[in-house]
Protein backbone atom coordinates (compact mmCIF):
# COMPACT_ATOMS: atom_id res chain seq x y z
CA UNK A 1 0.00 0.00 0.00
CA UNK A 2 1.44 3.31 -1.07
CA UNK A 3 0.48 6.90 0.59
CA UNK A 4 1.77 10.07 -1.14
CA UNK A 5 2.07 13.77 0.08
CA UNK A 6 3.10 16.69 -2.04
CA UNK A 7 3.30 19.83 -1.47
CA UNK A 8 4.26 23.29 -3.92
CA UNK A 9 4.95 25.44 -0.81
CA UNK A 10 8.05 27.25 -1.51
CA UNK A 11 10.53 26.03 -0.69
CA UNK A 12 9.21 22.79 -1.19
CA UNK A 13 11.71 20.87 0.36
CA UNK A 14 10.45 22.07 3.82
CA UNK A 15 8.18 18.95 3.52
CA UNK A 16 11.30 16.81 4.59
CA UNK A 17 11.86 18.78 7.81
CA UNK A 18 7.98 18.58 8.71
CA UNK A 19 8.11 14.87 8.29
CA UNK A 20 11.81 14.77 9.65
CA UNK A 21 12.80 12.20 6.81
CA UNK A 22 15.56 13.64 4.78
CA UNK A 23 15.01 13.67 1.06
CA UNK A 24 18.37 12.73 -0.11
CA UNK A 25 17.82 9.25 1.61
CA UNK A 26 15.50 5.81 1.06
CA UNK A 27 15.17 4.98 4.98
CA UNK A 28 12.97 1.97 6.10
CA UNK A 29 11.71 0.68 9.12
CA UNK A 30 10.68 -2.21 11.12
CA UNK A 31 6.95 -3.04 12.14
CA UNK A 32 5.33 -5.62 13.72
CA UNK A 33 3.78 -6.62 10.55
CA UNK A 34 6.01 -6.27 8.12
CA UNK A 35 8.63 -2.82 7.04
CA UNK A 36 7.81 0.45 6.29
CA UNK A 37 9.81 2.56 3.49
CA UNK A 38 10.13 6.22 3.28
CA UNK A 39 11.62 7.83 -0.39
CA UNK A 40 10.92 11.22 -2.50
CA UNK A 41 9.97 10.71 -5.70
CA UNK A 42 10.44 13.96 -6.42
CA UNK A 43 11.98 17.25 -4.19
CA UNK A 44 12.59 20.39 -6.16
CA UNK A 45 11.98 24.02 -5.38
CA UNK A 46 8.15 24.40 -6.49
CA UNK A 47 7.23 20.87 -5.56
CA UNK A 48 7.85 17.90 -3.19
CA UNK A 49 6.56 14.32 -2.86
CA UNK A 50 7.15 12.18 -0.12
CA UNK A 51 6.22 8.69 -0.17
CA UNK A 52 5.15 6.14 2.46
CA UNK A 53 4.89 2.26 1.25
CA UNK A 54 4.48 -0.64 3.10
CA UNK A 55 5.61 -3.86 2.83
CA UNK A 56 3.12 -6.48 4.87
CA UNK A 57 3.88 -9.83 6.27
CA UNK A 58 0.42 -11.50 6.24
CA UNK A 59 1.86 -14.38 8.56
CA UNK A 60 3.38 -11.74 10.50
CA UNK A 61 0.60 -10.08 11.12
CA UNK A 62 -1.73 -12.97 12.21
CA UNK A 63 1.34 -14.10 14.57
CA UNK A 64 0.83 -10.66 16.18
CA UNK A 65 -2.53 -10.11 16.09
CA UNK A 66 -4.39 -9.15 19.30
CA UNK A 67 -7.35 -10.58 19.99
CA UNK A 68 -10.01 -13.06 21.97
CA UNK A 69 -7.68 -16.76 22.23
CA UNK A 70 -8.75 -20.07 20.52
CA UNK A 71 -9.54 -18.50 17.27
CA UNK A 72 -7.97 -21.29 15.52
CA UNK A 73 -6.83 -21.53 12.18
CA UNK A 74 -9.08 -19.60 9.20
CA UNK A 75 -7.55 -19.52 5.58
CA UNK A 76 -9.09 -16.01 5.44
CA UNK A 77 -6.39 -14.67 8.49
CA UNK A 78 -3.70 -15.05 5.66
CA UNK A 79 -5.51 -15.12 2.16
CA UNK A 80 -6.95 -11.30 2.67
CA UNK A 81 -6.87 -7.67 1.10
CA UNK A 82 -4.61 -6.64 4.04
CA UNK A 83 -1.27 -6.49 2.66
CA UNK A 84 -2.29 -4.52 -0.50
CA UNK A 85 -4.72 -1.75 0.97
CA UNK A 86 -4.90 1.00 3.39
CA UNK A 87 -6.32 0.22 6.47
CA UNK A 88 -5.47 0.49 10.06
CA UNK A 89 -1.83 -0.60 9.34
CA UNK A 90 -1.51 2.18 7.50
CA UNK A 91 -2.62 4.31 10.72
CA UNK A 92 -0.13 2.68 12.87
CA UNK A 93 2.62 3.43 10.29
CA UNK A 94 1.64 6.84 10.29
CA UNK A 95 2.04 6.44 13.99
CA UNK A 96 5.45 4.92 14.14
CA UNK A 97 7.24 6.38 10.85
CA UNK A 98 6.19 10.35 10.96
CA UNK A 99 5.23 10.49 14.83
CA UNK A 100 7.05 14.03 14.81
CA UNK A 101 5.27 15.44 12.11
CA UNK A 102 1.61 13.56 13.60
CA UNK A 103 2.73 15.35 17.09
CA UNK A 104 3.74 19.13 15.17
CA UNK A 105 6.88 18.84 16.37
CA UNK A 106 9.69 20.37 13.63
CA UNK A 107 12.46 22.40 15.91
CA UNK A 108 14.13 23.44 12.34
CA UNK A 109 11.46 24.78 11.13
CA UNK A 110 8.82 25.71 14.49
CA UNK A 111 7.05 28.07 12.21
CA UNK A 112 6.09 26.10 9.70
CA UNK A 113 4.04 23.51 11.83
CA UNK A 114 1.38 25.84 12.09
CA UNK A 115 1.33 27.44 9.12
CA UNK A 116 -1.02 25.97 6.26
CA UNK A 117 0.57 24.88 3.47
CA UNK A 118 -0.93 23.67 -0.33
CA UNK A 119 -1.00 19.74 0.42
CA UNK A 120 -2.07 16.57 -1.37
CA UNK A 121 -2.36 13.32 -0.39
CA UNK A 122 -2.96 10.37 -2.60
CA UNK A 123 -3.46 6.57 -1.27
CA UNK A 124 -3.00 4.45 -3.90
CA UNK A 125 -6.06 1.73 -2.87
CA UNK A 126 -8.39 2.39 -0.09
CA UNK A 127 -10.93 0.47 0.78
CA UNK A 128 -14.28 2.01 1.50
CA UNK A 129 -17.24 -0.08 2.62
CA UNK A 130 -19.96 2.41 1.87
CA UNK A 131 -18.77 4.02 -1.62
CA UNK A 132 -17.72 6.92 -3.14
CA UNK A 133 -20.39 8.96 -1.07
CA UNK A 134 -19.01 8.50 2.60
CA UNK A 135 -15.30 9.46 0.84
CA UNK A 136 -16.66 13.11 0.27
CA UNK A 137 -18.92 13.02 3.62
CA UNK A 138 -16.06 12.39 5.70
CA UNK A 139 -13.43 14.82 3.92
CA UNK A 140 -15.24 17.31 2.50
CA UNK A 141 -16.51 18.99 5.82
CA UNK A 142 -12.58 19.16 6.67
CA UNK A 143 -11.96 21.11 3.63
CA UNK A 144 -10.90 18.64 1.21
CA UNK A 145 -11.08 18.13 -2.53
CA UNK A 146 -11.77 14.60 -2.72
CA UNK A 147 -11.22 12.93 -6.12
CA UNK A 148 -11.93 9.29 -6.31
CA UNK A 149 -11.22 6.39 -8.83
CA UNK A 150 -13.26 3.31 -8.60
CA UNK A 151 -11.89 0.05 -9.11
CA UNK A 152 -13.50 -2.82 -11.14
CA UNK A 153 -13.73 -6.25 -9.36
CA UNK A 154 -11.52 -7.87 -12.14
CA UNK A 155 -10.84 -5.82 -15.36
CA UNK A 156 -11.06 -9.00 -17.64
CA UNK A 157 -14.53 -9.28 -16.29
CA UNK A 158 -16.53 -6.03 -16.51
CA UNK A 159 -20.06 -7.32 -15.99
CA UNK A 160 -18.80 -8.49 -12.36
CA UNK A 161 -19.16 -4.92 -11.31
CA UNK A 162 -16.81 -2.62 -9.16
CA UNK A 163 -14.78 -3.53 -5.87
CA UNK A 164 -15.24 -1.27 -3.19
CA UNK A 165 -11.88 -0.05 -3.59
CA UNK A 166 -10.97 3.39 -4.91
CA UNK A 167 -7.45 5.17 -5.57
CA UNK A 168 -7.89 8.43 -3.49
CA UNK A 169 -6.65 12.17 -3.42
CA UNK A 170 -7.10 14.29 -0.61
CA UNK A 171 -6.31 18.68 -1.33
CA UNK A 172 -6.38 20.77 0.69
CA UNK A 173 -4.31 23.96 2.33
CA UNK A 174 -3.89 22.86 6.07
CA UNK A 175 -1.33 21.77 8.52
CA UNK A 176 0.66 18.62 8.12
CA UNK A 177 -0.39 17.74 11.49
CA UNK A 178 -4.01 18.03 10.83
CA UNK A 179 -3.81 16.07 7.61
CA UNK A 180 -1.61 13.52 8.81
CA UNK A 181 -4.49 13.52 11.70
CA UNK A 182 -7.43 13.23 9.79
CA UNK A 183 -5.58 10.10 7.68
CA UNK A 184 -5.14 8.24 11.03
CA UNK A 185 -8.33 8.44 11.97
CA UNK A 186 -10.22 8.16 8.83
CA UNK A 187 -8.87 5.42 6.75
CA UNK A 188 -9.78 3.03 9.39
CA UNK A 189 -12.98 4.29 9.45
CA UNK A 190 -13.24 4.02 5.98
CA UNK A 191 -11.99 0.28 5.80
CA UNK A 192 -14.90 -0.04 8.61
CA UNK A 193 -11.97 -3.18 10.29
CA UNK A 194 -9.02 -3.02 12.90
CA UNK A 195 -6.36 -5.66 12.57
CA UNK A 196 -6.53 -5.56 16.15
CA UNK A 197 -8.44 -5.83 19.47
CA UNK A 198 -10.47 -2.65 20.01
CA UNK A 199 -10.33 -1.64 23.56
CA UNK A 200 -11.06 1.34 25.91
CA UNK A 201 -7.30 2.96 24.61
CA UNK A 202 -9.03 3.39 21.56
CA UNK A 203 -11.29 5.56 22.71
CA UNK A 204 -8.62 7.74 24.03
CA UNK A 205 -6.88 7.58 20.27
CA UNK A 206 -9.83 8.94 18.46
CA UNK A 207 -10.66 11.58 21.21
CA UNK A 208 -6.49 12.63 20.73
CA UNK A 209 -6.31 12.72 16.72
CA UNK A 210 -10.26 14.24 16.28
CA UNK A 211 -9.10 17.13 18.83
CA UNK A 212 -10.20 19.87 17.10
CA UNK A 213 -12.29 18.83 14.27
CA UNK A 214 -14.23 15.88 15.37
CA UNK A 215 -16.56 17.10 17.84
CA UNK A 216 -17.71 19.41 15.11
CA UNK A 217 -18.11 16.88 12.29
CA UNK A 218 -21.15 16.45 11.28
CA UNK A 219 -20.82 12.29 10.64
CA UNK A 220 -18.77 11.89 14.19
CA UNK A 221 -21.24 9.39 15.67
CA UNK A 222 -20.77 7.45 12.70
CA UNK A 223 -16.60 7.80 12.61
CA UNK A 224 -16.59 6.54 16.36
CA UNK A 225 -19.03 3.95 15.56
CA UNK A 226 -16.39 2.70 12.83
CA UNK A 227 -13.40 3.91 14.47
CA UNK A 228 -14.70 1.46 17.29
CA UNK A 229 -16.06 -1.61 15.89
CA UNK A 230 -19.28 -1.46 16.51
CA UNK A 231 -18.86 -1.88 19.93
CA UNK A 232 -22.04 0.28 21.35
CA UNK A 233 -20.57 0.75 24.56
CA UNK A 234 -16.99 2.44 23.76
CA UNK A 235 -18.92 5.03 20.84
CA UNK A 236 -21.33 6.18 23.73
CA UNK A 237 -18.29 6.44 26.04
CA UNK A 238 -16.49 8.42 23.18
CA UNK A 239 -19.63 10.49 21.97
CA UNK A 240 -20.05 11.66 25.39
CA UNK A 241 -16.54 12.67 26.08
CA UNK A 242 -17.33 14.55 23.52
CA UNK A 243 -19.90 16.55 24.39
CA UNK A 244 -18.12 17.27 27.74
CA UNK A 245 -15.06 18.88 25.99
CA UNK A 246 -17.20 20.50 23.44
CA UNK A 247 -17.84 23.87 24.32
CA UNK A 248 -21.08 24.05 26.31
CA UNK A 249 -21.80 28.09 25.29
CA UNK A 250 -20.50 27.37 21.73
CA UNK A 251 -24.25 28.47 20.53
CA UNK A 252 -25.17 31.14 22.80
CA UNK A 253 -21.67 32.35 21.73
CA UNK A 254 -22.47 32.61 18.27
CA UNK A 255 -26.15 34.09 19.07
CA UNK A 256 -24.50 36.52 21.00
CA UNK A 257 -22.47 37.05 17.93
CA UNK A 258 -25.14 37.17 15.61
CA UNK A 259 -27.02 39.64 18.15
CA UNK A 260 -24.39 42.03 18.05
CA UNK A 261 -24.62 42.12 14.20
CA UNK A 262 -28.02 42.60 14.39
CA UNK A 263 -27.48 45.54 16.62
CA UNK A 264 -25.14 46.72 14.21
CA UNK A 265 -27.28 47.27 11.54
CA UNK A 266 -30.68 47.24 13.70
CA UNK A 267 -31.40 50.95 12.66
CA UNK A 268 -31.67 49.92 9.33
CA UNK A 269 -33.89 47.16 9.44
CA UNK A 270 -31.14 45.43 7.34
CA UNK A 271 -32.79 41.75 8.21
CA UNK A 272 -35.89 42.51 7.16
CA UNK A 273 -35.02 43.94 4.49
CA UNK A 274 -32.96 41.17 3.20
CA UNK A 275 -35.66 38.61 3.43
CA UNK A 276 -38.04 40.30 1.71
CA UNK A 277 -35.85 41.08 -1.38
CA UNK A 278 -35.23 36.89 -1.44
CA UNK A 279 -38.90 36.45 -1.04
CA UNK A 280 -39.24 38.94 -3.96
CA UNK A 281 -36.75 37.15 -6.27
CA UNK A 282 -37.98 33.60 -5.62
CA UNK A 283 -41.51 34.75 -6.48
CA UNK A 284 -40.11 36.46 -10.13
CA UNK A 285 -38.26 33.15 -10.58
CA UNK A 286 -41.35 30.94 -10.42
CA UNK A 287 -40.05 29.04 -7.70
CA UNK A 288 -42.30 26.90 -6.06
CA UNK A 289 -39.95 24.30 -3.93
CA UNK A 290 -36.96 26.06 -1.96
CA UNK A 291 -34.26 24.94 0.66
CA UNK A 292 -33.15 27.51 2.15
CA UNK A 293 -29.39 26.86 3.39
CA UNK A 294 -28.09 27.58 6.77
CA UNK A 295 -31.78 28.29 7.75
CA UNK A 296 -30.54 29.25 11.53
CA UNK A 297 -33.81 30.43 13.45
CA UNK A 298 -36.19 30.15 10.51
CA UNK A 299 -36.85 33.83 9.74
CA UNK A 300 -36.86 33.34 6.01
CA UNK A 301 -39.09 30.07 6.24
CA UNK A 302 -41.71 31.92 8.29
CA UNK A 303 -42.12 34.02 5.17
CA UNK A 304 -42.47 31.40 3.03
CA UNK A 305 -44.86 29.45 4.99
CA UNK A 306 -47.09 32.69 4.71
CA UNK A 307 -47.26 32.70 0.59
CA UNK A 308 -49.37 29.38 -0.55
CA UNK A 309 -47.17 30.57 -3.85
CA UNK A 310 -44.68 28.28 -1.89
CA UNK A 311 -45.25 24.88 -1.83
CA UNK A 312 -42.55 22.96 -0.97
CA UNK A 313 -40.19 24.66 1.89
CA UNK A 314 -36.94 22.95 3.38
CA UNK A 315 -34.49 24.87 6.04
CA UNK A 316 -31.05 23.02 6.71
CA UNK A 317 -28.57 23.93 9.19
CA UNK A 318 -25.81 22.41 10.61
CA UNK A 319 -26.57 23.32 14.66
CA UNK A 320 -29.28 21.38 16.38
CA UNK A 321 -29.88 24.33 18.94
CA UNK A 322 -30.98 26.40 15.90
CA UNK A 323 -33.26 23.85 13.77
CA UNK A 324 -35.16 23.26 17.93
CA UNK A 325 -35.58 27.35 17.84
CA UNK A 326 -37.00 27.55 14.33
CA UNK A 327 -39.00 24.81 15.35
CA UNK A 328 -40.07 27.05 17.66
CA UNK A 329 -40.46 29.84 15.81
CA UNK A 330 -42.90 27.70 13.46
CA UNK A 331 -45.08 26.56 16.19
CA UNK A 332 -44.56 23.08 14.61
CA UNK A 333 -46.42 21.43 17.36
CA UNK A 334 -49.35 23.33 16.49
CA UNK A 335 -49.26 23.39 12.97
CA UNK A 336 -52.28 22.70 10.94
CA UNK A 337 -51.56 19.50 9.18
CA UNK A 338 -51.83 20.79 5.50
CA UNK A 339 -49.34 23.30 6.44
CA UNK A 340 -47.20 21.35 8.28
CA UNK A 341 -46.38 18.64 4.76
CA UNK A 342 -45.08 22.11 2.97
CA UNK A 343 -42.18 22.24 5.31
CA UNK A 344 -39.66 20.06 6.71
CA UNK A 345 -36.43 20.94 8.26
CA UNK A 346 -33.45 18.77 8.15
CA UNK A 347 -29.66 18.73 9.48
CA UNK A 348 -26.58 18.72 7.49
CA UNK A 349 -23.28 20.28 6.39
CA UNK A 350 -23.07 22.46 3.45
CA UNK A 351 -19.28 20.96 3.33
CA UNK A 352 -20.44 17.42 1.72
CA UNK A 353 -22.98 16.02 -1.15
CA UNK A 354 -26.24 15.74 -0.34
CA UNK A 355 -29.32 13.63 -1.89
CA UNK A 356 -31.68 15.45 0.31
CA UNK A 357 -30.75 18.78 -1.72
CA UNK A 358 -31.46 17.38 -5.23
CA UNK A 359 -34.57 18.39 -6.95
CA UNK A 360 -35.47 22.39 -5.88
CA UNK A 361 -36.56 24.88 -7.70
CA UNK A 362 -34.08 27.29 -5.37
CA UNK A 363 -31.82 27.96 -2.67
CA UNK A 364 -31.68 30.19 -0.84
CA UNK A 365 -28.18 31.09 1.20
CA UNK A 366 -28.32 34.33 3.46
CA UNK A 367 -25.83 35.67 4.87
CA UNK A 368 -23.60 32.31 5.05
CA UNK A 369 -20.79 32.61 2.80
CA UNK A 370 -19.13 34.90 4.37
CA UNK A 371 -18.53 32.59 7.59
CA UNK A 372 -17.13 29.93 5.32
CA UNK A 373 -12.94 29.58 4.88
CA UNK A 374 -11.48 29.24 1.82
CA UNK A 375 -11.52 25.38 1.23
CA UNK A 376 -14.93 25.72 2.51
CA UNK A 377 -16.18 28.13 0.38
CA UNK A 378 -14.75 25.54 -2.53
CA UNK A 379 -16.69 23.05 -1.06
CA UNK A 380 -19.87 24.72 -0.69
CA UNK A 381 -19.91 25.60 -4.58
CA UNK A 382 -19.61 22.29 -5.25
CA UNK A 383 -22.61 20.70 -3.21
CA UNK A 384 -24.94 23.86 -4.17
CA UNK A 385 -23.93 24.25 -7.59
CA UNK A 386 -22.70 21.49 -9.17
CA UNK A 387 -24.18 18.58 -7.07
CA UNK A 388 -27.63 20.48 -5.88
CA UNK A 389 -28.36 22.11 -9.52
CA UNK A 390 -31.57 24.21 -8.38
CA UNK A 391 -32.47 26.02 -11.21
CA UNK A 392 -32.26 29.09 -9.53
CA UNK A 393 -29.74 30.22 -6.33
CA UNK A 394 -29.74 33.27 -4.34
CA UNK A 395 -26.97 34.52 -2.35
CA UNK A 396 -26.70 37.53 -0.25
CA UNK A 397 -23.73 38.30 1.70
CA UNK A 398 -22.41 41.86 3.23
CA UNK A 399 -20.92 44.79 1.28
CA UNK A 400 -17.84 45.82 3.86
CA UNK A 401 -17.49 49.11 1.55
CA UNK A 402 -20.70 50.08 3.81
CA UNK A 403 -19.52 49.48 6.66
CA UNK A 404 -17.93 53.27 7.69
CA UNK A 405 -21.83 53.78 7.52
CA UNK A 406 -22.23 51.61 11.02
CA UNK A 407 -22.00 54.62 13.94
CA UNK A 408 -21.40 51.59 15.91
CA UNK A 409 -19.02 49.39 14.02
CA UNK A 410 -15.51 49.95 14.79
CA UNK A 411 -12.90 51.17 11.84
CA UNK A 412 -11.86 48.09 9.95
CA UNK A 413 -14.08 45.87 12.58
CA UNK A 414 -16.38 42.68 10.80
CA UNK A 415 -20.22 43.19 11.30
CA UNK A 416 -19.75 39.84 12.72
CA UNK A 417 -16.96 37.97 14.95
CA UNK A 418 -17.34 34.50 12.94
CA UNK A 419 -17.15 36.36 9.33
CA UNK A 420 -14.09 34.60 7.76
CA UNK A 421 -14.46 37.71 5.12
CA UNK A 422 -16.91 40.63 4.31
CA UNK A 423 -16.00 41.32 0.16
CA UNK A 424 -16.08 44.65 -1.19
CA UNK A 425 -18.51 44.85 -4.41
CA UNK A 426 -15.68 44.09 -7.21
CA UNK A 427 -15.05 40.64 -5.19
CA UNK A 428 -18.46 39.91 -4.64
CA UNK A 429 -19.10 39.94 -8.36
CA UNK A 430 -15.43 38.52 -9.03
CA UNK A 431 -16.55 35.30 -7.04
CA UNK A 432 -19.98 35.11 -8.35
CA UNK A 433 -19.48 35.34 -11.96
CA UNK A 434 -16.81 32.75 -11.69
CA UNK A 435 -18.61 30.26 -10.23
CA UNK A 436 -21.68 30.92 -12.84
CA UNK A 437 -18.72 30.27 -15.39
CA UNK A 438 -17.43 26.98 -13.46
CA UNK A 439 -21.13 25.56 -13.44
CA UNK A 440 -23.44 26.57 -16.09
CA UNK A 441 -25.16 29.45 -14.50
CA UNK A 442 -25.77 33.26 -15.07
CA UNK A 443 -25.85 35.92 -12.16
CA UNK A 444 -27.31 39.02 -11.75
CA UNK A 445 -26.67 41.30 -9.13
CA UNK A 446 -29.54 43.63 -6.63
CA UNK A 447 -28.86 45.94 -3.60
CA UNK A 448 -30.49 45.33 -0.35
CA UNK A 449 -30.86 48.36 1.28
CA UNK A 450 -30.07 51.80 1.03
CA UNK A 451 -28.06 52.57 -1.58
CA UNK A 452 -25.07 55.12 -1.18
CA UNK A 453 -23.62 56.96 -3.98
CA UNK A 454 -19.72 56.18 -2.74
CA UNK A 455 -20.03 52.92 -0.78
CA UNK A 456 -23.29 51.36 -2.56
CA UNK A 457 -25.86 48.89 0.12
CA UNK A 458 -25.25 47.52 2.75
CA UNK A 459 -26.18 43.91 1.48
CA UNK A 460 -25.31 42.80 -1.85
CA UNK A 461 -27.36 40.04 -3.69
CA UNK A 462 -26.74 37.31 -6.42
CA UNK A 463 -29.05 35.59 -8.33
CA UNK A 464 -27.82 32.60 -10.09
CA UNK A 465 -29.99 31.09 -13.03
CA UNK A 466 -29.66 28.15 -15.10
Amino acid sequence: MLLTISTTHAPAGDLGYLLHKHPDRCQSFDLPFGKAHVFYPESGEDRCTAALLLDVDPIGLVRNRRGPAGEGFQLRQYVNDRPYVASSLMSVAISRVFGSALGGRCEQRADLVEQPIPLTAKISVVPCRGGEVLLHRFFEPLGYRVTATCHPLDEKFPEWGEAPYYTVELTAECRLQDLLSHLYALVPVLDDDKHYWVGNDEVDKLLAKGEGWLESHPEKELIARRYLKHRTGLMRAALDRLIEEESPDADEVEEAHAAEEEAVEATLRLNDQRLEAVVVALKEAGAKSVVDLGCGAGRLLKLLLADRSFERIVGMDVSYRALEIAQRRLNFDRMPPKQRERIELIHGSLMYRDERLAGFDAATVVEVIEHLDAPRLAAFERVVFECARPRTVIVTTPNVEYNVRFDTLPAGKLRHKDHRFEWARAEFQAWAGGVAERFGYSVRFAPVGPEDEEVGSPTQMGVFTT
